[in-house]
C-alpha cells in the first residue's frame, strides 16, 4: 500500500506574494480591467511543442503616449498584475488545449502537436478574451546544429551584476535606449542564413516581466528570432530568490534531452556565471555542444562589474572554446575554428 506523501511547505515569503497578486487582481478586476495573454516565442520537435506565455492584467499605456514609437519604461513591465491559476485557451492549428497558469500566472506546458518543420502560428485567450497570437519553431528531426545564447551582456548592454545600474536600466531607462553589443546580430544571422533549420534559443536569467521588452528589442536590432526562456523573480516555494542560475542549468539539460541530436554553440560572456555553467554542461553532454563563444566584458566593465572571476582553462576542451570583445570577432574565431563557413 502506497504512503500518503506530505505537499511541501510553502515558504511564507511565496504565500505572501501570492495574496498581495491577489489583492492587486481584486482592484484592477473592480476597475474594470481584464487579464490578457503576454504570448512568447516557443519551440518544439515534430510531435509536440513547448508553450510558453504570461496571464496577466497591463496597466493601461496614457493615451498621450500611445503608438508604436511610444517611450516605453522598464517599470511599466514590473507594474502588471500576473493572474495566477488561470485557465487558458491554446489553438495549435485548430486543435484546442486547456492549460493552467502556475501562481505566478506562467504558462510553461508541452502539447502534442504534428506539425512541420519551421515557424508555426499559435494562439492563446483568457476569460474569452482576444485571441493572441505568437508562433513556435519546430526543429526537424534531421536538424544537426542549434544555438543558444545568453541575453545580458551578450547580445544587450545591461551590465546586469551592477544592482544600481541594473535597477536604472531595467525600471527607468527608455527601452529605446537599450543597446546591442556590437556585432552580435550580424553573428548570429549569418550562421543561421548559413543553416537553414537552425533554432535560436535565447536563455536568460531576465524576468518574465521584460520579455515583451526584449522581443522588440531583438526585432528592432536585427536579431534572428528564436524561442525566450526566462524565469520569475519571485520567491519559490521553498526559497526567497528563483536561482537564475539553477534556471540556466535545468533549460541547458531540458534541451540537450529534448535534442538528443543537435550540438548546440554556446554563447554568453565573462561577466556572470556562462563560463561555469558552459564548462559543467561541456563535461555532462560533450555530445550536445558544437563549440562555446564567450563574449569578454571591457576592462572598464569588468571593474564596474565587481571585477572578474577566474576563468577556467579550456586549453583541453573536447570542442572548440572562443572569446572575443563582440560579435565580429567571435564570428572571426570561430570561422578560424571551422565552426563556420568563412566569408
Amino acid at each position: 500500500m502506497a504512503t500518503p506523501t506530505t505537499p511541501p511547505k510553502v515558504l511564507w515569503l511565496a504565500r505572501l506574494e501570492h495574496r498581495l497578486h491577489a489583492w492587486r487582481e481584486r482592484r484592477a478586476r473592480r476597475r474594470g480591467h481584464r487579464p490578457t495573454v503576454a504570448a512568447f516565442p516557443g519551440y518544439g520537435g515534430e510531435d509536440w511543442v513547448r508553450v510558453l506565455a504570461r496571464v496577466l492584467i497591463v496597466p493601461p499605456v496614457p493615451t498621450r503616449r500611445r503608438g508604436a514609437d511610444a517611450a516605453v519604461r522598464g517599470w511599466r513591465s514590473f507594474a502588471s498584475v500576473p493572474i495566477g491559476f488561470a485557465p487558458v485557451r491554446v489553438d495549435i492549428e485548430g486543435t484546442v488545449h486547456e492549460v493552467v497558469a502556475d501562481r505566478g500566472g506562467v504558462i510553461d506546458t508541452v502539447l502534442p502537436a504534428r506539425l512541420s518543420p519551421g515557424w508555426h502560428p499559435i494562439t492563446m485567450s483568457v476569460e474569452g478574451s482576444d485571441p493572441v497570437e505568437t508562433s513556435v519553431f519546430i526543429v526537424g528531426a534531421e536538424v544537426p546544429f542549434g544555438i543558444i545564447s545568453d541575453v545580458d551582456d551578450t547580445v544587450m548592454v545591461t551590465a546586469l551584476p551592477r544592482p544600481l545600474v541594473a535597477a536604472w536600466n531595467s525600471f527607468v531607462v527608455d527601452e529605446r535606449a537599450r543597446q546591442p553589443v556590437p556585432g552580435m546580430s550580424v553573428m548570429l544571422e549569418r550562421i543561421v542564413h548559413d543553416r537553414p533549420g537552425t533554432p535560436v534559443i535565447y536563455l536568460s536569467t531576465g524576468a518574465w516581466n521584460v520579455a515583451p521588452t526584449l522581443q522588440r528589442f531583438l526585432r528592432r536590432h536585427l536579431f534572428p528570432k528564436g524561442a525566450l526562456l526566462l524565469t520569475d523573480w519571485g520567491p519559490t516555494h521553498d526559497r526567497w530568490f528563483h536561482s537564475g542560475r539553477e534556471h540556466k542549468r535545468e533549460n541547458l539539460r531540458r534541451l540537450a534531452g529534448e535534442f538528443p541530436r543537435v550540438k548546440w554553440l554556446l554563447i554568453g560572456d565573462d561577466g556572470q556565471h556562462d563560463d561555469d555553467l558552459y564548462t559543467e554542461f561541456t563535461s555532462e553532454f560533450p555530445e550536445n555542444v558544437t563549440a562555446v563563444a564567450i563574449r569578454r566584458l571591457s576592462p572598464a566593465q569588468v571593474v564596474l562589474a565587481g571585477g572578474r572571476t577566474s576563468v577556467n582553462d579550456h586549453s583541453a576542451a573536447s570542442v572548440p572554446w572562443v572569446t572575443g570583445p563582440d560579435g565580429a570577432a567571435l564570428l572571426d574565431r570561430l570561422r578560424e575554428a571551422g565552426v563556420v563557413d568563412g566569408a
